[in-house]
């Protein structure tokens, strides 16, 4: 008897190269707005000048966040944590009332392959001439529009990373650097990393990162209930598909395939929600124009809820349905943490003071019954205005300062300042006693900051 061989199963389907079709609609016009929008932003932001300096600059070395008119310390990290959680609220509250409508329209995943994508198409034709291209063998033709498209990709890429970069190096000079070749092995790499990820993630892996790199996609459905916004497919309406005829009546669905066609992720929506779905509603645009072209109703995919589906809702129905528990939570938490943010930094005194007491000298006398503590005063001038301070110290009968009591600070700047405060004896006993300095711009008394601090006074 012949034995058999065994069944070999394999564990890795070798991906399927996709060939996304153009998509013209509503949609797709809103989708290349953001494009637009968000890379204004991105890529001219380094450029602009506030106070004589790059308006948004994440300067790491000297440890300052430049964003406009506001200076960020290392001590300010509760504000970067509070934007976080901001931006972690807002995503929840978005995805719930509209699915991934992120993802669809600003991820930057989804805009530098938008971008891409039209470069190639602008290069290599259309998705049924990309076809061809890829199938045929190697031309002179082929070799030079491919030449052109990935050099045209490595331009967009490394301006990509240049700009980033330029977040965190004052750009212009940076620019001067590039030129001279003479930037940090830093700079220089991570210009080339960034310009790499964003080469291979929206030239190479595209939907991949959506769906295996991705986290978001993973977790949404988690933030998604009956009544969040997705991109359905009407089966009730679309239902059995093909082209009618006299003899047999079909649903609106003629089989086109242009939804897949559209879809930059590959997927059918015909076959319902799915975790690879980015809701960029290219489908919808595709299936939208077929049927203006088959004299049919428009929304045979479109926007809508899994409760609207099942029981016929029209659109007003749907947005009565939007204000529901989980968005009112949502909108509540926001709207707390968005105040709370908003308060802090309008309270925010741009001037801070650490006392720290010279641990050497317990406290030692200097004649004629004077006692004297030695301080360091860290001071802080988180304003971009340089200002002349006047240094009180408080506390204590008869205490005073013993030698400097202004100090020049210039804007966005620290310095160390050593302060010997003395009292007399007489009025005091033995051991510790709590003293108070106070820091105030001569030029701004509104601009104070005080500081508790400890005077010893030996026994």
């Amino acid at each position: 008897m012949k034995q058999s061989s065994p069944k070999v199963i394999k564990m890795y389907a070798a991906r399927e190269e996709i060939y996304p079709r153009e998509a013209k609609g509503r949609y797709a016009t809103l989708r290349w707005a953001c494009v637009w929008i968000t890379q204004i932003v991105f890529y001219g932001l380094p450029w602009l000048t506030w106070n004589d300096r790059q308006a948004v600059l994440f300067d790491l070395a000297a440890r300052k966040f430049y964003i406009f008119g506001l200076v960020l310390w290392p001590q300010d990290f509760i504000y970067l944590a509070a934007l976080l959680i901001i931006c972690a609220w807002l995503l929840f509250l978005v995805t719930a009332v509209a699915g991934r409508v992120w993802c669809g329209f600003a991820c930057p995943q989804t805009v530098y392959t938008e971008i891409f994508m039209w470069i190639e198409r602008k290069i290599e034709g259309a998705r049924s001439a990309r076809i061809r291209l890829d199938r045929q063998p190697w031309t002179l033709d082929k070799i030079w529009r491919k030449s052109a498209k990935h050099s045209a990709w490595w331009l967009v890429a490394l301006w990509t990373g240049i700009s980033f970069v330029g977040y965190f190096a004052p750009m212009r000079s940076m620019m001067a650097g590039i030129g001279a070749l003479s930037l940090g092995p830093w700079e220089w790499f991570w210009i080339g990393f960034y310009a790499l990820a964003t080469y291979g993630n929206a030239g190479w892996l595209r939907e991949q990162v959506c769906k295996y790199m991705c986290p978001y996609a993973r977790f949404q459905s988690a933030m998604f209930d009956k009544d969040t916004l997705i991109v359905t497919y009407d089966r009730e309406r679309g239902e059995p598909r093909g082209v009618q005829t006299a003899e047999r009546t079909k649903g609106d669905c003629i089989d086109c395939t242009l939804c897949v066609q559209v879809c930059p992720t590959g997927i059918d929506i015909r076959n319902g929600l799915q975790y690879e779905c980015i809701g960029c509603a290219a489908c919808v645009d595709a299936c939208n124009g077929v049927m203006d072209k088959i004299d049919l109703p428009r929304g045979l995919i479109r926007y809508s809820t899994d409760q609207a589906m099942e029981k016929g809702w029209s659109a007003r129905q749907i947005g009565a349905h939007i204000v529901r528990p989980r968005v009112l939570i949502y909108s509540a938490l926001l709207a707390l943490i968005g105040i709370g943010f908003g308060t802090a930094l309008a309270l925010r005194t741009p001037l801070k003071l650490d006392v720290i007491r010279d641990r050497g000298s317990m406290g030692r006398e200097v004649g004629d019954g004077v006692i004297e503590n030695v301080y360091r005063l860290q001071v802080m001038n988180t304003g971009e205005t340089a200002h002349r301070f006047h240094i009180v110290v408080s506390g204590l009968p008869g205490v005073r300062l013993a030698d400097q009591e202004e100090v020049l600070l210039d804007g966005a700047s620290t310095r160390a300042v050593p302060v010997r405060v003395q009292t007399e004896r007489a009025a005091l006993t033995g051991g510790s006693h709590a003293i108070m300095f106070e820091l105030s711009a001569i030029d701004q008394p509104s601009l104070k900051v005080t500081e508790k601090a400890v005077f010893i006074v030996p026994r």
